[in-house]
């Protein structure tokens, strides 16, 4: 068992960022939708009255934090796990001992189960009964979107809470503090910094309080105090002392991105679309999938009102082919510009989508005599019980003036259907001269 002294060594030793960990919900820095005045999660915990239910959001916002706080200021019992290092076997000591805690003093328990995502379905089947009958209230916390990641049925049963990245202003606020405390932070140190260097780790850190805090801390115990013993933190220490940013990517993520990238080339925004595009790149997506998306919505969005569109998508993806990364960023990018500023027009995706619809309908009609295959010896022998031939009566439109000529084509069952309607934008304005269509070529 840890004496008293060991347990206030390990507190001093141990890092910035979980010694400034907030205690109260006064101290707790951020997420005011959640936790602001009148709230509903505020009033949950002071009332000491939470329910099961999900932390989802970024690292280092205050998930674990928040859970940390509503520990301090409950009345239930509080026991907390590791989803990667814990199995069905350290559920079922919880749960006993939380069933017995319930039976012998109505006592409540938390179960905080960081990284929640991580479970198996068995694992998270272990704790359906627990949390429908109450003997225990769960918190589980994870970075990945649990509408994608976790069973349903655990889903089902919690409150989902979601977390935001920190503001710049929150996490400057965070690492002042962290400055001035003589009890938790940096406070007996006497630790200064420039403006621009704290901002500087402020912005870097995108939101993650906890990366902040490391960055600060490594900054403070690298730097050599001055003769008066301050030590002082300049911009020049700050870049050195914290990493760019990595860029949190997981699967929910990644169809949250590319979707904002699809809906840019739409949207005609040049600058989102090479923003999303060089996010996607930076976080190591595989850019042929961002290529077809490319060529795809050539065709959706721009279509013919600028063929050339698709021929630049086209293109990118023979350059990422032939030249490979990092090389193909430019031809990739100039694709990008070229659908994004082209004008735009969806009547090729609304005709596919018309025709298709008809075609799953079934109800299909013979193929018209005069437009059936005649490559074959004896095609002439077949054909309508009227006695007209397979091909008989075809007009080809090479014989007369413009090269076309009026005849049925449409199965007869779709007389008159309209897939094709040109939007009138760029050149997207469907077939020219067919009103002096028609005679024919001497």
């Amino acid at each position: 068992m840890d004496d008293l002294f060991s347990m206030v060594q390990r507190e001093h030793n141990a890092p910035l960022a979980d010694r400034m960990r907030a205690r109260t919900l006064d101290a707790f820095i951020g997420q005011s939708h959640l936790v602001g005045e009148g709230r509903l999660l505020r009033r949950a915990i002071q009332a000491d009255k939470l329910t099961s239910c999900i932390f989802y959001g970024p690292p280092g916002c205050g998930k674990t934090t928040l859970a940390s706080v509503i520990a301090g200021s409950t009345k239930a019992a509080f026991a907390k796990m590791n989803a990667v290092t814990s199995g069905v076997a350290d559920v079922r000591k919880v749960l006993e001992q939380a069933d017995e805690r319930q039976r012998l003093y109505g006592q409540a328990t938390y179960l905080l189960l960081d990284e929640c995502h991580r479970w198996s379905k068995s694992q998270s089947d272990s704790i359906l009964p627990a949390i429908e009958k109450g003997t225990i209230r769960f918190i589980g916390s994870t970075t990945e979107n649990p509408m994608v990641s976790m069973t349903p049925a655990i889903v089902s049963r919690c409150r989902l809470f979601q977390f935001y990245p920190l503001q710049t202003d929150e996490v400057l606020s965070g690492l002042r503090k962290a400055m001035e405390d003589k009890t938790q932070g940096l406070g007996r140190m006497a630790v200064s910094a420039e403006d621009a260097a704290l901002l500087h780790i402020a912005q870097v850190a995108n939101g993650d309080l906890r990366s902040a805090y490391n960055g600060l801390e490594l900054a403070a115990l690298t730097t050599p105090p001055e003769r008066d013993g301050t030590i002082y933190i300049t911009l020049a220490v700050a870049e050195e002392s914290i990493q760019k940013p990595v860029l949190q990517y997981d699967e929910s993520l990644h169809y949250d991105m590319l979707s904002a990238f699809c809906k840019s080339l739409r949207g005609s925004d040049s600058n989102a679309a090479l923003a999303w595009f060089s996010r996607m790149t930076y976080a190591g997506v595989d850019p042929r999938i961002i290529v077809r998306r490319l060529i795809a919505h050539a065709s959706e969005d721009v279509g013919l009102a600028n063929p050339m569109a698709m021929l630049q998508a086209v293109a990118a993806s023979q350059a990422l082919q032939f030249v490979g990364m990092p090389e193909a960023k430019l031809s990739i990018t100039q694709a990008i510009i070229a659908v994004c500023e082209s004008p735009k027009s969806n009547s090729v995706v609304a005709a596919m989508a018309a025709a298709a619809a008809d075609a799953e309908k079934g109800g299909f009609g013979l193929v018209p005599v005069h437009l059936r295959d005649t490559s074959y010896v004896g095609h002439d022998r077949l054909g309508t019980a009227e006695g007209e031939a397979n091909g008989q009566n075809y007009l080809y439109p090479h014989n007369y003036k413009g090269h076309w000529i009026v005849q049925q084509y449409m199965p007869e069952d779709l007389q008159g259907r309209v897939y094709y309607t040109p939007s009138g934008q760029g050149e997207d304005v469907g077939r020219r001269g067919e009103e002096t269509s028609g005679d024919a070529v001497p």
